[in-house]
């Protein structure tokens, strides 16, 4: 690729990053890198009224958190900055009153109150008002009015706008990267607002200018867009410039597969759609985030990846560099692709069994009061025996609460099911045998107990079922030889006695 490779990507601080937009950063990031290319972060913040306080750091700390860091952005200037639009406010008149002097552009002076009642007019006529080329000579603008009139109002600071003058007519043929061809009757096109009454540009207009200015390569957004591909494009042939390529992603989609993935979707159906928790700054909202909920940040990028990609191979699990080497636009589906939270899920057990069990143990200690006093190398110890059945942290609480408790009932389905006529007896000879047991280790206890097991000729079920019942209560639980070793050699012989005279009372 002969052109630097420089994307960027651009969120409004009106809120919390979904998901969908963690995807948007992860595929220009990994297009980038692909391409030896920068990585660029810039806030579109040009609708003041609708920025949120905290929603700027929350985006940074969210493309941290997922492995995918910007190269330039705000506190990185790559010599390209300001990268908050709100800081670049004095770039952008002047490009708008550029677009006038060319005619490609006008001032127009409509009050809200005009065009509503022109759009009554055109909807008591079964119509719909489109501001463009059949009206626009028509309306209170300057195409309409004379040289003389539009200085006045200028001068005497009559609020007015500044619209893009979209053709009268032609095709407009364009190519994206994802879905190929496309083709655009111009005449059908509205004229946007470009710059605003209070001094600020539209998103149309900063975002061609700030893309411009800041050399940008590639734009890749969502699908949401693609109505806007025409005008974007229309501005750069306006200014003379040569626009970058597009690639539009497909959309998320709910997990029915029917209509775009919301974030009232993670509350309704109990699942995370933002990358860290989120606490609205009045208090009136808050949102679980998948790091909060326990995912690894991996797994996350890992899900993200699939979500309207895919390799070509049956490979599914990647690191960040693996996805870097394998990741092409040309295998980015057109179609909307169906979020998974079993698939998640998935991903994050896998995940899970890569982590460093010294971690793992420290994150688990923190969170279990009943963990207080307990050593943490013997936490790892349990940690490494019971991760392989867990999803996240906060299962191993329930998967391995005996190896720190002694059982204070028994599972009546596991009683009734392990235990036997001569149950007792069997559990007294493991007692015997456990207080001979030298060394004590898993090798050894598995040796002796399952050759006398052969010898008596009892029956494996008959003797492990009931064992297990009496260390972990029911008849869950890893290898028992394991949690002997564990637990210790006192301890198991204590909880087998209370076993025993548990049964012997009941018979």
């Amino acid at each position: 690729m002969s052109q630097q490779v420089r994307v960027r990507f651009a969120p409004s601080p009106t809120g919390p990053l979904h998901i969908g937009g963690v995807r948007t950063a992860l595929f220009n990031y990994l297009f980038a890198k692909k391409h030896s290319g920068s990585f660029i972060l810039r806030i579109e913040d040009t609708d003041q009224n609708r920025y949120v306080e905290g929603a700027e750091q929350y985006i940074i700390d969210s493309l941290n958190w997922c492995g995918i860091p910007f190269d330039e952005g705000p506190g990185k200037d790559g010599g390209y900055g300001p990268y908050r639009q709100s800081e670049r406010q004095h770039i952008y008149k002047a490009y708008a009153d550029e677009l006038v002097a060319k005619g490609k552009a006008y001032y127009a002076f409509d009050t809200s109150e005009e065009l509503q009642a022109m759009r009554q007019s055109y909807e008591a006529k079964g119509e719909t008002f489109i501001y463009n080329w059949h009206n626009r000579e028509t309306l209170n603008n300057s195409l309409a009015l004379s040289s003389d009139q539009v200085e006045a109002k200028i001068k005497d600071g009559i609020e007015h706008v500044v619209r893009f003058k979209s053709p009268a007519k032609g095709q407009l043929i364009l190519n994206d990267l994802i879905r190929g061809k496309i083709e655009i009757d111009t005449s059908l096109l509205d004229d946007k607002i470009l710059f605003k009454s209070d001094g600020m540009p539209t998103y149309h207009l900063a975002n061609i200018v700030d893309d411009h200015l800041m050399q940008i390569s590639h734009v890749i957004r969502g699908e949401e867009w693609l109505p806007s591909l025409a005008l974007h494009q229309l501005l750069y042939d306006a200014f003379g410039w040569k626009a970058p390529q597009f690639a539009h992603l497909p959309l998320i989609l709910k997990p029915t597969g029917k209509g775009k993935l919301s974030k009232r979707d993670g509350d309704k159906l109990g699942f995370p759609v933002f990358p860290l928790e989120w606490r609205d700054p009045s208090g009136q909202e808050r949102y679980h985030g998948y790091r909060e909920d326990g995912y690894f940040s991996e797994a996350v990028i890992n899900f993200l990846a699939f979500l309207g990609w895919n390799p070509g191979s049956e490979q599914e699990i990647f690191s960040r560099e693996e996805l870097v080497s394998a990741f092409n636009l040309e295998r980015v589906q057109k179609g909307g692709a169906r979020f998974d939270p079993d698939k998640t899920k998935w991903f994050n057990h896998h995940y899970m069994q890569e982590q460093n069990d010294r971690e793992l143990a420290i994150e688990f200690k923190a969170n279990r009061p009943e963990l207080n006093e307990v050593d943490l190398s013997y936490i790892e110890l349990v940690v490494a025996l019971i991760k392989e059945r867990a999803t996240f942290v906060s299962d191993f609480w329930q998967l391995s609460h005996f190896m720190f408790v002694s059982p204070g009932s028994f599972d009546e389905k596991g009683l009734k099911k392990a235990v036997k006529e001569g149950t007792s007896d069997i559990l007294t000879e493991i007692c015997t045998i456990l207080s001979e047991i030298e060394p004590y280790n898993t090798a050894v206890l598995n040796e002796k107990i399952k050759g006398w097991i052969t010898e008596k000729e009892i029956g494996f079920g008959r003797v492990m079922m009931p064992l297990r019942l009496a260390l972990v209560g029911s008849l869950q639980g890893p290898d028992v030889f394991e949690i002997m070793f564990l637990i210790g050699k006192n301890e198991s012989v204590r909880r087998i006695e209370t076993a025993i005279k548990t049964l012997n009372r009941s018979t």
